[in-house]
């Protein structure tokens, strides 16, 4: 005699077993087939087994952000940039750096200030709230203000997600983007290459130095550092690296002396050149 108990019991267990997951791999396939990815056919095996190690760049989360940043920095540190490893050099710029991250637009992230060992001028930032300052900028600059300026013009790129913006876009030009969003591995592999090769936007270096300015004004340093540090470069022979990637260094010039008439500030922390040059000591005696 047949046991319809034991059949409805044995069905509602099956049900649970596979019914659910073929209703998420239907789905998942309706989205592939239902979204086209320019320049790229989708292999969609691929796309399922590794769904859960993608995410969307669009919405990406700060916990999400800092991981990736975490990750792209080991990239960095483990084979494309040399850190420098003076103690007493690197406390003093982590020390800069935190006084106006707490101030910037983006407070709470767990910011990390590195100094790169190369004697070119330049900084760079990724995601996640990490900032790199080469020695060679650190040399260059007179005074702590406009080592600032040029950190807080750092954090302003983080503030306005630039290196995301950046990241889609590179995916989206590669046709590396699927219904899924962009694998982690290829996200970390982008940010490297952007992180390295530094293609700034001339709107994302505007909108840098006006939140950097903001930044550097609620911290009390003097706004005047971060023009005269462009003017300074401005006069070399050769245009250095921290402003042949970033694009337009006369506009911006012009619309930082702008902004900082229309919002001016009794700040003037940061002009001692003495003082400055007593914190990267160890620096300039190597």
């Amino acid at each position: 005699m047949f046991n319809w108990k034991v059949f409805v019991a044995n069905y509602r267990v099956w049900r649970r077993s596979w019914f659910y997951p073929l209703i998420s791999v239907v789905v998942a396939l309706s989205l592939c087939l239902s979204t086209p990815v320019p320049g790229r056919a989708l292999d969609f095996l691929p796309l399922l087994l590794q769904g859960v190690q993608a995410f969307q760049l669009s919405n990406i989360s700060p916990n999400q952000e800092v991981d990736l940043g975490k990750q792209i920095n080991q990239e960095l540190v483990g084979s494309q940039v040399r850190l420098y490893r003076n103690p007493e050099v690197n406390r003093y710029v982590e020390q800069v750096g935190r006084r106006l991250a707490a101030n910037s637009d983006r407070p709470n992230l767990p910011y990390t200030f590195q100094v790169v060992e190369d004697d070119s001028i330049n900084a760079f930032a990724t995601l996640g709230g990490y900032v790199y300052v080469h020695t060679g900028l650190l040399k260059t600059a007179d005074n702590e203000a406009e080592l600032a300026g040029v950190l807080a013009h750092e954090i302003g790129h983080i503030g306005g997600k630039h290196v995301v913006k950046q990241m889609q876009q590179k995916a989206l030009e590669s046709g590396l983007l699927t219904a899924a969003g962009l694998d982690r591995s290829t996200a970390v592999q982008i940010g490297v290459q952007l992180a390295r090769d530094l293609p700034r936007s001339r709107n994302n270096e505007f909108e840098a130095d006006q939140r950097g300015l903001r930044t550097l004004t609620r911290t009390g340093y003097a706004q005047s550092a971060m023009v005269s540090f462009m003017k300074k470069l401005l006069g070399k022979g050769s245009a250095p690296t921290f402003l042949s990637t970033h694009p337009g260094t006369s506009d911006r010039i012009n619309a930082l002396r702008r902004a900082i008439n229309s919002q001016p500030s009794n700040g003037n922390y940061g002009l001692d050149n003495a003082s400055y040059k007593a914190n990267i000591r160890p620096l300039i005696k190597s």
